[in-house]
Parts: C-alpha cells; structure tokens; sequence
C-alpha cells in the first residue's frame, strides 16, 4: 500500500498513517476496535484495505465478511466468505459464515446444499443444523426445515433464538400446540422475556384460545416498554371478542401428538364407546343397503386411529375416513382396514362427491364443531336416497340448551336435542333415532351424551 492510500485510509478514519510495514497489523486493530464500537461500516473500511495490503489472508477476508455482513452488505460478505474459503476451506466458520452469506443473498439452493454438506461432516452442530434450517425455511422447504430446527433445538436446548425460530415455523405449519409447549419452559426459566409470552401469546391465538393468549399476551406487553412487539393491537382484538372458537389448527395439532397413545387413554381411561353405541343403533335400525349392491358405502368421519373403523369395517362393501390429524390417519392406515382414507375437514369431506355414501358415521367428532349446519347440509347432500348419518355429541341441557350448542371448559361443543333437529330438519333429513348416551367417561364419571341417526328421504 503506497502512501496516498495510507492517507486516504487515515482520511476515512481506517487508522492513522503509519510505516507500510505496520499497516496489516494496524488495519486490523481498527477493524476489530470499529467492531467493538457497533460501527460495521468503520471496520468494513478497515478490513478492506488489510485485504488489499495482504490479499492472501484468510483471517482478513473471513473479518470482513464479518464486517460487511454487520454493516448489511450482503453482497460483499458473500464475496469476502467466498475467498476465505477458498484461501482456507478448512476453517468451520468461515464456512458457516458462506451458508449464511449465500441465504442472505437470496442464494437458497446453493445455502442449503452448502448447509447439507455442513451437517453431513458435523451432524452434532447445533450451528450447521440452524444455518440449514434456515436456508431450507427461505427455499420453501417448510418440512425438511422443520426437521433441522428440532435437531438444532435438540444439541442446544437453552437457545431461545432457535427455539423462537422454531416455533413461528410450527405455528405457520399448523402446530401451534408444538410452538407452546416448546416455549413455555424456557418462558418459565426467563419470565421476563418480552419475547417468548409474546410467541405463546401468538401460539395461543392460533389455537383459539383467547383466554390463554390474553394471558401471555398481556405479560409480554408489560416487559416490551417501546412497544415492537404489538401486542396492544392483538390484545385489543381479543377484548373485542375475537378468537372465541375452535380452530382446525388446535384440533389437528392437539390429535397429532395424542396419536401414540390414542387407542390406550381412550378406551383403556376414558370407556370410550362411541363407534360400539354407534353400531349397535345402526344394527337396531336395520340394514341400509341397496338392492343389487354388496355391502355399503361408509364414510368414516373424523377416522382418529380407526376405531370406528374396526366396528363398521363388517357392513362396508366400501370403507373410506377422513381425518385433520396427519398422525391420526398413518395409525388408522396401519389396521388396514380403509379402502380410502384422506387428510382433511369432515365437512368438505361430505361436501366433495354428491349421493357417494351410504352411511355416514361421525364418533365423538362433532364436540370438536360448534354449528352444524354446514355438515347436516353436506351430509344431506353427500348421502344416496335412504342413506343415514350416524353421530354422538355432548348433550346441552338447562338453560344453556337454548343456545344450540356451548362450548365447554374442556373444549368440546355441547349441542342440544332441539338443536340437532332443528339441523336434520333443515337439511331435509329425518330423525329416525334421537337418544341418550355416555360416549366416555371424564374423571370417572360417563359424559351425558346423544346419539342420533338421520336419513334422507328414499327417491
């Protein structure tokens, strides 16, 4: 470096002008002092000139990639990572800092196959594993990124960064129930982290839980003294009134990680008879069938693992279910039994092929809708003439009963006798059974439940 630059240096406030033998080492004193000092644009200055006065160093290429990519010159780090890679490909965060470079610069194919390689030397890199994360999260990736957030969380478990990362991603993914019950213990490790009840706060609303999210809410509103977070506004909505129902988010979430253990807490601890009742009203009633066809056409609604499945596998010539709970549907897949099964909503299930099914079956699934008559209007359509649509609720009674239906503090709908005829009879359905039952049990103690069984008219 000649001494013009040196003075051009001193000028742009890079250092003082010094002999030309002292300006690597006095170069990347101001670097690291501008560093230190917030200013990122000092010490780009500074590390730029060290890598003209020695452009085969490493250590001051990787400073100013460090530099520029603090100073937002995404462009620049990515040069600047690039060379010290290349001038020295054996130091890990030099390579760290190119994957990162690349997804900053919109490059998210290459950060992610960079980030690929990266994990495959070193799978126990918490830093690899979330560098990947988020360059698969930037390509649209959302499963693949998913996978690599719960790896990064798993090698380091404390860094709420990566777990607050994760759970925006969960939520955006439909599981909000897994945002929350990451983040709740290390709410309840730092509680004053403005940060964290907000996410719960926000995980909450998704979930439509709007005392819970008013909760975490409102705490992390007293901790955000400037306001960036904007709970006001989310807090406001929620006084308002909104947020008041269950969400196919909360249903799908709280089913998919209740799957492993389904079939044993409900039958083993909660009695559940639902799809037996079911059955055993079905047989009652008579066959529906159509002459010349064997067996019939069952739609399982709300399949859960199958365990109505297993009741009505013997009447269908036909078997198909439908589930929100991806988790729900690969156990109900494993009996074997379904000739179809699908993810989805059960009313656009009945609402997507007219006069398919025979039989509708919904087993301690309508707790989960609050009005029907949606469902009673596609069911009505669905069904083929003399069909029948077969379902418990939770009984309303008293003075709640003149709602139609309520929602209960264990967050499941209650519908009344009145209501369900007032649903059948609308959609052009006629009862042909309408009687009380326990569907399971809650605390030891059988749930008051109805179970009922509509037709449509024969042509």
């Amino acid at each position: 470096m000649d001494r013009d630059s040196t003075a051009q240096a001193d000028r742009e406030g890079a250092g003082p002008l010094v002999q030309p033998g002292d300006v690597p080492g006095i170069l990347f004193q101001t670097g690291y002092d501008r560093l230190y000092a917030a200013d990122a644009a000092g010490a780009a200055r500074a590390f730029r000139l060290a890598c003209a006065a020695d452009p085969g160093s490493g250590e001051a290429w990787g400073a100013l990639a460090d530099s520029t990519r603090d100073a937002g010159e995404a462009a620049g780090a990515l040069a600047a990572c690039g060379r010290a890679v290349a001038l020295d490909p054996g130091v890990w965060p030099w390579r760290i800092a190119l994957a990162e470079a690349l997804r900053t610069a919109g490059r998210f194919e290459e950060a992610v196959t960079t980030g690929q390689v990266l994990t495959t030397e070193r799978p126990d890199s918490a830093t690899a594993r979330l560098g990947l994360a988020r360059a698969l999260a930037a390509a649209g990736r959302r499963d693949a990124a998913l996978e690599e957030y719960r790896e990064a969380v798993a090698l380091r478990p404390g860094d709420r960064e990566t777990a607050l990362e994760l759970a925006a991603l969960l939520v955006e993914a439909g599981d909000a129930l897994g945002a929350v019950e990451l983040l709740q213990p290390l709410s309840r490790r730092d509680p004053e982290d403005a940060d964290l009840h907000a996410a719960i706060g926000r995980a909450w609303i998704a979930l439509q839980e709007p005392v819970k999210a008013l909760t975490a809410l409102r705490r992390a509103e007293g901790l955000d003294s400037d306001g960036r977070l904007g709970c006001a506004a989310l807090i406001a909505a929620l006084e308002g009134g909104a947020g008041e129902d269950l969400s196919a988010a909360y249903v799908r979430a709280l089913f998919d990680r209740y799957a492993d253990r389904f079939d044993q807490d409900l039958v083993g601890k909660l009695g559940y008879s639902a799809p037996a009742l079911l059955r055993e009203a079905v047989d009652r009633l008579g066959p529906v069938s159509e002459r010349g066809v064997p067996g019939l056409r069952v739609l399982d609604l709300g399949c859960g693992t199958g365990l109505a499945g297993v009741a009505f596998r013997p009447l269908a010539g036909h078997l198909a279910g439908v589930d929100l709970a991806p988790r729900m549907v690969e156990k109900a897949r494993a009996r074997a039994l379904y000739d179809e099964l699908s993810v989805g909503d059960v009313v656009a299930a009945v609402e997507a092929v007219p006069g398919a099914w025979n039989l509708l079956v919904a087993a301690d699934v309508l707790v989960y809708l609050g009005d029907l008559t949606a469902l009673f209007a596609g069911a009505a359509k669905a069904l083929r003439p003399a069909g029948r649509f077969a379902a418990t609720v939770e009984r309303l009674d008293g003075e709640a009963a003149t709602s139609g239906y309520a929602l209960g503090p264990s967050r499941r709908y209650a519908h009344s006798e009145a209501y369900l005829r007032e649903m059948a009879a609308a959609a052009g359905l006629t009862v042909l059974l309408m009687e009380p039952c326990s569907p399971r049990r809650e605390k030891g103690v059988g749930v008051p439940g109805l179970l009922f069984i509509v037709e449509k008219p024969a042509a």
